[in-house]
């Protein structure tokens, strides 16, 4: 298979070793990974903040450099849901077809529903607390919505469980939001703030040295609170700690 490597302008500006993670599965898997250098932002921020009319141009670019691959994977659930569930629309205002929208997977959704990856190197003697982002849970289905009353699962947990060592929890109202957002974190600040120390607090509650999950910006959100707060807890993204033994 044929992947297209995308990845968020924040994970490339802020997080590259999330980046870097990434890559590192995907070689380890043997498939034939790119990464088109002309790419940019998916267009969330602009569309989220109102003008989605502005996200037309970098949906198109996005499409244009990903139509060749046969799946195009990325580490962040919030910018893949976005080019799944909103990029076909922003291109049928220009009268063009999304070529990429069926093809786009969140590297924890590829690795589990795709691949079927049923074992890892490498131990991780860390206890960790799962992070549900609100995009991974209820747009790109990364685990149970409780509001759906179904069977609990988590893809995360499953892939996880993998590695030697590792302690796994989550936290109580274990899909809550944790009031990042995007465009809400910097419109209702202070509610934003009170999410996320309410989230914080049940994850450390677990017991937990770190908080982990698919979207690095609801670990920022996170993370900032408890530096500024001095809280005893380190964040890591879920794709760091599975390509730790590669």
């Amino acid at each position: 298979m044929k992947v297209g490597l995308f990845i968020p302008c924040y994970v490339n500006a802020v997080y590259p070793e999330v980046g870097a993670a990434t890559y590192k599965l995907l070689d380890y898997l043997g498939v034939d990974v790119d990464y088109p250098l002309k790419q940019t932002c998916c267009g969330q921020p602009m569309a989220n903040a109102g003008f989605e009319d502005k996200a037309i141009p970098m949906a198109e670019q996005f499409d244009q450099l990903f139509e060749s691959y046969d799946y195009v994977v990325g580490p962040s659930a919030s910018c893949v849901a976005f080019v799944r569930e909103h990029h076909p629309d922003l291109l049928k205002k220009t009268g063009h077809r999304c070529h990429t929208a069926h093809a786009i997977y969140e590297i924890c959704e590829f690795l589990h529903d795709v691949v079927q990856m049923d074992k890892l190197p490498g131990t991780f003697p860390h206890k960790v607390s799962i992070h549900n982002s609100c995009h991974g849970v209820r747009e790109l289905h990364l685990s149970s919505a409780s509001e759906l009353n179904i069977p609990p699962f988590s893809k995360i947990k499953d892939l996880l469980s993998l590695m030697d060592g590792i302690e796994i929890f989550e936290p109580a109202q274990v899909d809550e939001c944790c009031g990042f957002g995007g465009m809400f974190s910097v419109e209702e600040p202070s509610v934003s703030v009170c999410m996320g120390q309410d989230k914080l607090r049940n994850h450390m509650q677990t017991g937990a040295e770190y908080i982990t999950g698919a979207d690095s910006s609801c670990l920022m959100h996170m993370q900032g609170i408890a530096e500024r707060e001095r809280l005893p807890i380190k964040f890591i993204h879920v794709t760091q700690i599975l390509a730790s033994g590669l």
